[in-house]
């Protein structure tokens, strides 16, 4: 791999093009966790979701985006255009009171948007690592306000183990207070009956202790705190980054949708998740933002078919590299920019969002091209992307597109499939699937392909060079963030930890 010429963070070049200052587009991202290919109904979901339907109707469906098949992965791909492999090297997820998560040194698409005059907020599930050096106020946005990582890693007792309705499920035996993340191999954090309680950060303070009522209720929090921050920011370009908790196990909708789909916790959850888009959408339109606004919805992975989602026509889900683990319903709203009842099949990713809103916002960032290791000091530099530019394909300018041709299904250290145009192989058992006319990959045509086989694996020989087909050494590979001694943001006893008690010392 030849160098890559590094860009300072802090010289990016402004351009003054169609996208002029006066012109640069707020932009809304969000993202839903879990939420199946199929959940919604623009992708075909057997529940109504009116919101997101005219979300389709006025915008672009993007039905072959990919993420990672489970969250961690997926978010830092978002947030740095690039695989997750090559920036959070980790086997699976991050857990509470991780001793690692994604390095401050890493460029994010707030850090990007920063410097074209944005205001930057996010607001729910981060789940790049919870201390302090890892939370969003520390990789570029200025507010923060979620639970750091998923709604199942609290309190079995407290109802992160268990569905509403369900007994609170009670540790088989007593777990020890353990206030530190395992060492060694694993610095992932603390798991299972190990877990502390589940904590809600709002403004640097722990404010609340998530039990089975603030379950309920987070959802309805997250869309009402994005309503008042875009109102509260409509004269200026914000970026907001909207992950939701739902629709992840455990399945807590709000009490005033429970039941209401008549099909389910989790389609009931789908529905206050539409609610919420509404929310954003419609204050858009009240404020007359709505024409300088871009709005995506996506998913984080595919959807587990064990807790109710629904990923038809895809094979597999949540946690696989087969479509439907890492296949996410998509859509791109923008009226007057980006056309009406459109839909691309074109291939596109997570990692595609810092380039895409760089180039809306007029920001020149580096070409892909190579990987050089991270360079000491304070300044942060750009390195290699992985993402493409989709601002032309969104926009309806074809003929400036580039697309991309190839993508490689990353499961943890293990590169598991490979996709060239609509090609798709498998590594393991060397199955080759069509995804043009056979995207629940069901019929192995390898034996009558072999040409198609052999260029797929020397595109694996070229990755194999960069980021590796297992385990976390690889010239591409860049360094994780990792600390010392990490602490849960609540202890077993209530107590939150210095610095974010600024409110409460204790939580019962």
């Amino acid at each position: 791999m030849k160098p890559l010429l590094a860009c300072l963070l802090s010289s990016f070049c402004i351009l003054h093009s169609s996208f002029a200052a006066e012109q640069r587009p707020n932009i809304v991202l969000i993202n839903i966790d879990d939420l199946g290919y199929a959940d919604i109904s623009p992708f075909g979901g057997k529940v109504t979701t009116p919101h997101l339907d005219r979300m389709a109707q006025e915008g672009m469906k993007l039905t072959s985006h990919y993420a990672a098949p489970v969250c961690s992965p997926s978010r830092a791909a978002m947030m740095t255009g690039c695989y997750p492999k090559r920036v959070l090297p980790i086997p699976g997820v991050l857990f509470p009171a991780s001793a690692v998560g994604l390095n401050p040194d890493e460029v994010t698409v707030a850090e990007v948007l920063k410097q074209s005059g944005y205001a930057t907020a996010c607001i729910g599930k981060w789940h790049l690592g919870d201390q302090p050096e890892f939370l969003p106020t520390a990789q570029g946005f200025d507010s923060y306000m979620g639970i750091p990582y998923s709604n199942d890693m609290g309190l079995a007792s407290e109802g992160s183990k268990s569905n509403p309705g369900e007994p609170l499920k009670e540790p088989k035996t007593a777990a020890k207070a353990k206030l530190t993340a395992a060492q060694g191999e694993d610095e992932t954090g603390l798991k299972g009956n190990s877990q502390p309680p589940l904590p809600m950060l709002d403004g640097g303070n722990v404010v609340e202790r998530v039990k089975v009522a603030e379950h309920h209720a987070f959802t309805r929090k997250y869309a009402e705190r994005a309503v008042s921050y875009i109102r509260e920011h409509q004269k200026a370009p914000f970026f907001l980054y909207l992950p939701h908790n739902a629709v992840h196990f455990p399945l807590y909708p709000g009490q005033e949708f429970m039941g209401k789909s008549g099909q389910g916790l989790q389609k009931d959850w789908v529905l206050e998740v539409d609610w919420c888009v509404g929310q954003v959408l419609d204050t858009l339109r009240e404020l007359k933002l709505d024409a300088n606004t871009l709005v995506i919805f996506t998913s984080d992975n595919g959807g587990p078919l064990n807790h109710g989602s629904d990923n038809t026509p895809l094979r597999g889900g949540k946690g696989s590299t087969l479509e439907g683990g890492m296949r996410v319903c998509t859509l791109a709203w923008w009226p007057g920019k980006v056309a009406a009842k459109s839909s691309t099949a074109a291939i596109s990713s997570h990692m595609d969002w810092l380039p895409t809103f760089a180039a809306l916002a007029g920001i020149v960032v580096p070409p892909s091209g190579g990987s050089e290791p991270a360079k000491a000091g304070t300044t942060k530099l750009i390195q290699h992307l992985d993402g493409i530019d989709l601002s032309p394909l969104l926009l309806g300018h074809t003929a400036d597109f580039k697309a991309r041709d190839t993508f490689y299904y990353y499961r943890g250290f293990t590169l598991e499939a490979v996709r060239s145009g609509p090609w798709k192989l498998h590594l393991a058992k060397g199955d080759l699937y069509n995804l043009d006319s056979d995207i629940g990959e069901a019929k192995d045509i390898a034996k009558d392909q072999p040409d198609q086989v052999k260029k797929l694996q020397t595109l694996v020989e070229i990755m194999q060079a960069d980021l590796g087909l297992q385990g976390d050494t690889a010239p591409g590979i860049r360094p994780l963030g990792r600390v010392q001694n990490p602490q849960p943001l609540i202890a077993p006893d209530g107590t939150i930890r210095p610095g974010f008690d600024a409110l409460h010392k204790t939580l019962p």
